[in-house]
């Protein structure tokens, strides 16, 4: 388990952070499993997709595109064009907050500004 793999971020949960790269984007989606089995997922755009167990809502992500941040090394930042080390899933007080910061700019490579 990973400092991006929160074990009981609220009562009986689970969460995962999630990311796909678009040309100069950086979009986060957050999984989150509750004791029961459900999963959720929070998307960039705050919805909360209901899914009827983790697999299936992972099978989903991955078919978007979306890769766990936890799972992601280096190699596999440098592939997308990112540094690792640079990389933090977005924070909010609410997810009406955090929705705000699910979509992030990413650095030009070329001049190192967003």
């Amino acid at each position: 388990m990973s400092e991006h793999d929160e074990t009981n971020p609220g009562e009986g949960r689970r969460e995962q952070w999630w990311l796909a790269v678009l040309p100069r984007m950086l979009v986060w989606s957050r999984l989150r499993v509750l004791d029961s089995g459900v999963a959720e997922v929070f998307d960039c755009d705050g919805r909360i997709n209901i899914y009827e167990s983790e697999d299936i809502a992972r099978a989903q992500l991955l078919d978007a595109d979306f890769r766990a941040l936890e799972g992601m090394d280096a190699d596999d930042a440098e592939a997308w064009g990112l540094d690792l080390e640079e990389i933090e899933p977005p924070r909010g007080e609410d997810d009406e907050e955090l929705r705000e910061h699910m979509i992030q700019p990413l650095k030009n490579p070329l001049t190192g500004r967003d």
